[in-house]
């Protein structure tokens, strides 16, 4: 059986793949990264790293991000990789499931009950009824249906619209053919960003009768439309018992917030509001497509509760940073205990 208990076919796949894909400059520059953050010589960080891909599933960037330079074999165990991730993201989730995780339009009709919203689909021949949608909304969320890491996502308002059917003509040729009410998030968390929906990454796994927690991501944005990475964003992780910050924030890109750049909020400081509504919430939804099992579930905690932005059958991962959190371990534990593997 393999380190991390997955099946070999699937892993012995995954690492052909990969091997076929690897960017040896690509490793050097990262093993780069790391001597600069932790001093450690290019050379020996290159073949650990190469060593921890084949051996033990961790991506390069998990590498990097995760602090394993400055991490013995036992604390590396503890973190959960993308590379782990993907592969339970196939053995627990069926394509038919997957297809509505994918399209932001089929996740919306499956999961309307929890999302709090007004939401629109642009047609060919509606117009008029975007017109109506979009100046009684004042200010609209348009996405491409199918797309990641908050890219095709826009914000438009109202009154910056002159022609409205170029406004239609354009959203149409452009693939922005959903258009959501713009979430009013918790007075708490505008308190930390107030010009970005930002949202909780809940990533849980439905064992057929109970759903279980496994990590909780607080992602705070910069002002912009979206709060993933790509668009300045960065993250904490909170405790997955009681939703309170577990250290300052952090990116894949060696920013460190120990404070929130704009507003002056301390990070470590935050504490979720409604928590326990969130997980319940997470606890619902994770048993409407019972064909996937695992899932990162994007959450908005609002006044009124939370609200689901959306669910990824490919989780993704975020974890501790140990040289910003001083925290050495991470939430494979918790991972493991759930799933089995």
């Amino acid at each position: 059986m393999p380190a991390n208990g997955l099946a070999l076919g699937p892993k012995l796949r995954y690492l052909t793949q990969r091997a076929r894909r690897i960017d040896v400059g690509a490793v050097i520059e990262r093993a780069k990264e790391v001597h600069e953050e932790h001093g450690k010589p290019v050379p020996a960080v290159v073949v650990d790293m190469l060593w921890q891909a084949a051996r033990r599933d961790v991506a390069f960037q998990d590498y990097v991000d995760y602090d394993f330079a400055i991490l013995n074999a036992d604390e590396r165990a503890t973190f959960m990789t993308h590379p782990v991730s993907a592969q339970l993201a196939q053995r627990f989730s069926q394509p038919e499931g997957r297809k509505i995780f994918e399209d932001k339009i089929a996740f919306n009709r499956r999961f309307s009950e929890f999302l709090g919203r007004e939401w629109l689909v642009v047609t060919e021949s509606n117009a008029d009824e975007v017109r109506s949608f979009v100046e009684a909304q004042g200010t609209v969320i348009a996405k491409i249906p199918v797309s990641h890491m908050g890219l095709g996502v826009r914000r438009y308002q109202a009154a910056d619209v002159a022609d409205w059917a170029a406004f239609h003509r354009d959203l149409l040729s452009k693939g922005e053919i959903l258009l959501e009410e713009v979430i009013t998030q918790h007075p708490d968390l505008s308190a930390v960003c107030p010009g970005t929906v930002n949202t909780t990454r809940i990533t849980a796994f439905f064992d057929g009768s109970d759903v279980h927690t496994l990590a909780v991501a607080q992602k705070f944005g910069r002002g912009e439309v979206s709060d993933q990475m790509s668009y300045g964003g960065f993250y904490t992780m909170l405790d997955p018992d009681s939703g309170h910050a577990m250290s300052a924030g952090y990116d894949s890109h060696a920013h460190v917030h120990e404070t929130h750049p704009d507003s002056g909020f301390r990070i470590a400081d935050f504490q979720l509001p409604l928590f326990d509504d969130a997980i319940a919430l997470i606890d619902r939804a994770a048993r409407v497509v019972p064909e996937v099992q695992y899932a990162g579930w994007d959450v908005v905690v609002t006044e009124k509760g939370p609200v689901l932005v959306e669910g990824n059958w490919g989780a993704g991962v975020y974890e501790n940073k140990p040289s910003v959190s001083g925290i050495r371990t991470g939430h494979k534990p918790r991972y493991r205990a759930a799933i089995g593997f």
